[in-house]
């Protein structure tokens, strides 16, 4: 599974973004089996993203709910290694 933004990018580890206009970044990607991190929500959820605001904590979008988003927007990308 791939999980974009609505503009039509992958949402990737790492990203940075806004989210209800604040500044965050994507700290997991549940897309697929087979990382530890991320199993729970995948099976959980279906897959999803967590996104970690500034002061704000953390956030989980379920993979279901990312095209209806309009909150979440992309703003660029890093390398995560």
């Amino acid at each position: 599974m791939i999980l974009k933004y609505q503009t039509g990018e992958e949402i990737q580890k790492g990203d940075r973004v806004l989210f209800h206009r604040e500044r965050g970044r994507i700290e997991l990607v549940a897309a697929e089996l087979g990382d530890p991190e991320a199993d729970w929500y995948i099976h959980e959820y279906g897959g999803g993203v967590m996104i970690i605001e500034e002061g704000a904590g953390r956030t989980f979008i379920p993979a279901d709910q990312i095209d209806e988003c309009e909150d979440l927007e992309f703003v660029s990308r890093t390398d995560v290694s």
